[in-house]
């Protein structure tokens, strides 16, 4: 088994603590390789999407200031079918838009997203 060492924020820490508690693991260890295993099911979900993908993409984001999103969405405009914009409390900001899209486009957007790394929270329910 590889060691190696990983530097978190005081939020990752208590999140990965939460998710230790959570799920009775016996350390932080057991926790991180629970939360890949569970990265990883969402990874082959994304991948495993092919034809016309509809459904729901709910994005929290934690600097209403920070455009990022904003380009990505005018950027996949033809899939956003419905957006809805709300503001949050501590500048976050919710974002929830209905999606109709060949995968390929869709899955696209899911990795600029995802390779931002901005989004406090991204979750796509598949219609």
């Amino acid at each position: 088994m590889g060691i190696i060492s990983v530097s978190l924020n005081d939020d990752a820490l208590a999140e990965l603590d939460k998710i230790q508690q959570t799920y009775q693991l016996k350390g932080r260890s057991e926790a991180v390789r629970t939360s890949i295993k569970a990265a990883a099911g969402e990874l082959q979900d994304l991948a495993d999407f092919n034809g016309e993908i509809e459904g729901v993409l709910i994005v929290i984001r934690h600097d209403h200031s920070d455009p990022w999103m904003s380009i990505i969405e005018e950027k996949h405009e033809s899939a956003i079918k419905t957006q809805l914009h709300s503001h949050l409390e501590n500048r976050r900001c919710l974002e929830v838009m209905v999606i109709g899209a060949p995968a390929d486009e869709f899955k696209a957007m899911m990795k600029e997203i995802e390779g931002v790394g901005k989004a406090d929270y991204i979750r796509f329910v598949r219609s």
